[in-house]
């Protein structure tokens, strides 16, 4: 903003062309701040900066600016249709238009040349109109994958709850089986634990039905979900890519269910990603460590990938895998080495954060 008028002043002091040149001058000054609040105000914005020039334009007989500086001001239109709301673009627009036409009048533009300072105040909305589409279209394929993630965590959480939950069941069960032989205090409280069970099978049954909308839960399988210990299976050969070596350490017999999935989850990803994007890659590194607190996990190649590698594709990608660990409580980040390859980091707490 400064260096805009600064320009206005420097260009209106040495040009002896411009009429009312120290009127408009003022009028630079005092219109080139707006720009400050052009992405919080936009609507604001344009209404001092649109009516002042026009009014100035008026008062002054028809006399326009010719300080060339002062075509910053197009930044407020495309700020308006960028970051404004519908409001704003609305009333907006029936600020914009109607005051560039009433100085192009006023002026005595020629038509060739007020069809040109149209077509570029159309190519400044235009081009905001264009950014907030696909900043939109952004943030929905986002939420998407964080959606697709969520409903992926949420099969691992039902699978794991429900084996935990089945086997209370089955005890309660058997607890009733033979309640003849024991207080009658324990009959009681078997069914209550039977039917407690019972209950939270179905709750979770129908909340994780509607995350998936039209793939009903399968009863039937109750195989549990891979856990850090089966990481060893994606060790060895790719087929023509690179090799995979895993490397665990630090306890991590205890873990939660959730975390461990979770951690494969992530390495398995990653490892799809290094074999799909990383060029020349001849080995995937893939490091855990547990400590008291924390577990930690590396997946590093040594390919040929570049800052601009992507993440996957979408809801298997860097965000999906970035709110999987969000969900737990942790963090997870990918991006480049300082030689060559590629590293996703991901640290997860040991007793997990999902809810």
């Amino acid at each position: 903003m400064g260096t805009f008028i600064a320009l206005a002043v420097l260009e209106g002091s040495l040009r002896q062309d411009i009429s009312h040149r120290f009127v408009w001058i003022a009028v630079a000054v005092a219109i080139m701040p707006t720009l400050l609040w052009r992405r919080s105000r936009p609507l604001s914005m344009v209404g001092i900066a649109f009516v002042g020039s026009t009014s100035a334009t008026v008062l002054l007989g028809g006399d326009q600016s010719d300080i060339a500086a002062m075509g910053a001001t197009l930044l407020l239109p495309y700020a308006l249709y960028r970051w404004g709301s519908g409001r704003d673009i609305v009333i907006g627009s029936a600020i914009v238009f109607p005051s560039a036409g009433i100085a192009m009048l006023t002026g005595g533009l020629p038509a060739a040349d007020a069809a040109g300072a149209f077509i570029v105040l159309f190519a400044a909305v235009a081009l905001g109109l264009a950014f907030r589409y696909r900043a939109r279209a952004k943030a929905r394929e986002l939420d998407q994958v964080k959606l697709v993630e969520r409903e992926r965590l949420a099969r691992d959480l039902h699978d794991t709850v429900a084996h935990h939950v089945s086997a209370m069941a089955i005890r309660a069960q058997a607890g009733l089986a033979i309640a003849e032989s024991t207080p009658g205090a324990a009959v009681d409280a078997l069914r209550l634990i039977e039917a407690e069970a019972a209950r939270t099978l179905a709750e979770m049954r129908a909340i994780v039905r509607v995350l998936r909308r039209d793939q009903p839960i399968d009863d039937g399988d109750r195989s549990p979900n891979p856990g850090i210990t089966d990481l060893e299976q994606l060790a060895g050969s790719t087929g023509n890519g690179p090799t995979v070596e895993v490397e665990i350490s630090g306890d991590v017999t205890d873990l939660p269910a959730t975390v461990g999935t979770a951690i494969y989850r992530l390495a398995q990803e990653s490892i799809t990603n290094a074999v799909r994007h990383a060029r020349h890659a001849t080995r995937i590194e893939v490091r855990v460590t547990s400590d008291d607190t924390a577990v930690r996990l590396l997946v590093r190649d040594d390919g040929d990938g570049g800052p601009a590698r992507p993440a996957g594709s979408p809801g298997y990608g860097l965000a999906g895998m970035a709110e999987r660990a969000d969900l737990l409580g942790g963090t997870c980040a990918a991006g480049p080495n300082s030689d060559r390859g590629w590293t996703v980091t991901a640290v997860l707490p040991r007793q997990g954060a999902a809810t």
